[in-house]
């Protein structure tokens, strides 16, 4: 009996080819920009609720101007501060004007920094080390290396007419000594090499004794507010005042700035499946007038309301969780070019799930009245033609 259904619900789903195929591209655009939206909106809300929220960041509060190095010392004798970090550097260039790169300069010798925060910045001990023994020295990213074709003991020489030696010279040169993993601060590493801040500060022409950035790592997650609102007290009114927030709230504050996002794509969405559902409605509504003197057939030999219903019902589920199935395997495949807006996310799988679950209920909805009118079809009247 089991195959004799499975004929009968081939046979109607491919009754009309071209229908067929219409109705599986259309689920399968709709299917694949849901995919695409929806994975974008819930890997942000995954990215922002694994963000730390125990490590702050600390920038000049107005302006440009740099924080004194000086901060450092005073901040990390603020309660609740268990690491401060200095970051500083500048952007500079690599053989041509398009190819833009940044110096991230940090101090080697921190290792509790890096301790404390390995998920965001990896560097085996000795790149780190030698990195901490070479004035000149530079780390790079895998990407760098395969971009550039660097390898340890190359020289780079990188232009930056913002940033002027002593010399007044705009030519900075450095050596490849070793090689980082960059995550959170900005994907895998990109278009970034890390230098020796102690370098950088004693051969800049101007800015020296100060940094761009402070991080803050705190004794507990819970006392990060606290601890930023005393470390820009610590500083408010001064001439270099701060402003300091975690990275939590960094990237909350980065979604609240692109607008609402769970309201675009939900209207998007919604609008999408519901013209949708309509036309997959009218087609099933078609098909069921078009075979309405087979379906009498089938009632006439024994088929029950029960069966009829459920066979309609199956062929829309069919070709709803199939054409579902290939929009977010198009998506999936199309999620990282669309991801690159906003860096470090991927593909939840709970989309995909909750993808097909929405397959099953819009191909319930779409065939129900029209599996229903079918179900009630009177036998002698549909045979005769009426």
């Amino acid at each position: 009996m089991t195959g004799k259904y499975a004929s009968l619900l081939w046979a109607g789903i491919f009754r009309k080819p071209g229908r067929t195929v219409l109705t599986v591209l259309q689920i399968v655009i709709a299917f694949g920009l849901f995919g695409v939206l929806q994975g974008l909106k819930s890997g942000v809300e995954i990215a922002i609720a694994d963000a730390r929220a125990d490590l702050l960041d600390v920038r000049p509060k107005v302006g440009g101007s740099p924080l004194p190095l000086a901060y450092l010392d005073r901040i990390k004798a603020l309660p609740g501060v268990k690491v401060v970090s200095l970051l500083n550097g500048f952007s500079a260039t690599y053989q041509n004007p398009t190819q833009g790169l940044y110096t991230l300069a940090i101090d080697p010798n921190d290792k509790a920094w890096l301790t404390e925060s390995p998920e965001i910045f990896k560097v085996s001990p000795a790149s780190l080390n030698a990195l901490a023994k070479s004035r000149t020295g530079a780390l790079v990213s895998a990407e760098l290396e395969k971009k550039y074709g660097w390898k340890i003991g190359d020289q780079i020489p990188l232009l930056s007419p913002t940033t002027l030696q002593e010399n007044g010279s705009d030519v900075w040169t450095f050596n490849v000594v070793g090689t980082y993993t960059l995550h959170e601060l900005g994907g895998s590493g990109g278009d970034m090499i890390v230098i020796n801040n102690a370098y950088l500060d004693e051969a800049r022409y101007q800015d020296r004794g100060t940094v761009q950035h402070f991080h803050v790592v705190t004794t507990d997650p819970r006392l990060a507010i606290a601890v930023a609102d005393s470390i820009d007290h610590e500083f408010a009114n001064s001439e270099n005042e701060t402003r300091t927030e975690s990275y939590r709230e960094s990237a909350q504050s980065q979604m609240q700035s692109i607008g609402d996002l769970n309201f675009t794509i939900r209207s998007i969405v919604g609008a999408v499946f519901m013209a949708l559902l309509f036309s997959t409605a009218t087609m099933t509504a078609q098909s069921i007038r078009e075979r309405t003197v087979e379906l009498a057939i089938l009632k006439a030999v024994g088929f029950s309301d029960r069966a009829i219903f459920s066979l309609i019902a199956a062929e829309s589920i069919v070709v709803w969780t199939v054409a579902a199935a290939l929009g977010l395997l198009l998506a999936t495949i199309a999620f990282p070019y669309a991801a690159r807006m906003v860096p470090g996310i991927s593909m939840p799988w709970v989309v995909v799930d909750i993808g097909l679950a929405i397959a099953v209920v819009i191909a319930l909805a779409s065939a129900s009245i029209p599996a229903l009118r079918a179900a009630r079809l009177n036998v002698a009247t549909a045979l005769a033609g009426q």
